[in-house]
């Protein structure tokens, strides 16, 4: 191969390809097309010239444009990334999922009452859960209930407790492609464990102890674990009535804006084991305790509703950005 005339036939094309990729360049969909032409061009041009006549000055200079284009082609995630999904695309997908998840959060918590109620007011059910001995030993002043949250050092405690949340709402958010079954019956584990608490600890009188430990953390961490289930349930009803798009490309659209959404709530669920690890089991008033538990939970409705809904309506929906995504067309319905 002669490399001037290959040289002469091709710089064109690799001025073109520099210039398209000139920092701080937004480009057209048909610049974007052609970039991504010239980029594949250049790559066989730099294996050509590697394999036949190399030539450092050519072989370097294709090199670094061949890297350029990629890391532009691929899209590398970068903190603009980061800022954008944790300010517009995560709290936009709990904002349009809220027509979902405030309905699970009402009818669970509903729900947690109700049994709570049924065993704190029949003995038998209480007979059947647990023997006597044991259950005062658990519901007593200083008893298993109380000393769970100091029982081990606070920073660890906190991360045990972060991981095993995060992968409650991964696996409501991830299962509910599965016409929402798996959902339904993580949530309900989830209620049927915060129901035997209260029924328990109201019956020997100490429900405001109870409540006591739970609010601080609890508040924030549930509605993170609804928000998951909402999300989870909604995805596996897409599944079953795909609306105006394809079931394909319904599923795709819904399912990574699930995923993206547990990145986000294990951030909420971080917050929420920090504060089960080092304020519940603190020596502060209750009502102080309390008090930072509701100012985390209205923080986080505020986040969702002030910044997501604007997001929201600015068109915002939690999926990724347009060029990380097919084209998708909606059907007939």
């Amino acid at each position: 191969m002669d490399l001037d005339v290959f040289v002469t036939a091709h710089r064109a094309e690799w001025d073109r390809l520099d210039h398209l990729l000139h920092r701080g360049r937004r480009l057209s969909g048909a610049e974007a097309d052609e970039l991504v032409a010239l980029y594949q061009r250049t790559a066989t041009h730099l294996s050509l010239i590697q394999s036949t006549a190399p030539d450092p000055v050519i072989t370097t200079r294709l090199t670094q444009l061949v890297a350029r284009a990629r890391a532009t082609v691929t899209r590398r995630a970068t903190w603009r990334d980061a800022v954008r999904f944790l300010t517009a695309g995560f709290p936009a997908a709990v904002y349009r999922s809220r027509y979902w998840w405030i309905p699970t959060a009402v009818l669970s918590t509903l729900l947690a009452a109700v049994i709570g109620w049924w065993i704190g007011a029949h003995p038998e059910i209480q007979s059947a859960i647990g023997a006597p001995d044991d259950l005062r030993q658990m519901t007593r002043p200083g008893g298993e209930y109380e000393t769970y949250y100091s029982s081990h050092p606070a920073a660890s405690f906190a991360a045990q407790v972060w991981t095993n949340n995060a992968q409650a709402a991964a696996m409501c958010l991830v299962l509910g492609a599965f016409l929402c079954l798996p959902v339904i019956a993580i949530l309900f584990v989830n209620v049927l464990n915060l129901g035997v608490g209260i029924g328990l600890m109201s019956s020997a009188g100490r429900l405001d102890t109870f409540l006591g430990l739970i609010l601080p953390h609890g508040l924030l961490e549930l509605t993170a674990v609804f928000v998951a289930a909402g999300t989870g349930l909604r995805l596996g009803w897409t599944v079953i009535d795909p609306g105006p798009y394809s079931r394909r490309t319904a599923i795709a659209q819904q399912g990574r804006a699930a995923l993206g959404m547990a990145i986000g709530l294990a951030l909420v669920l971080f917050v929420s084991g920090l504060i089960e690890g080092f304020v519940t089991p603190s020596g502060l008033p209750t009502w102080a305790r309390i008090a930072i538990g509701v100012a985390a939970e209205l923080l986080f409705l505020a986040y969702v509703y002030i910044l997501g809904g604007r997001a929201a309506r600015a068109g915002e929906t939690g999926d990724v950005e347009a060029l990380d995504r097919s084209a998708e067309l909606p059907t007939a319905a």
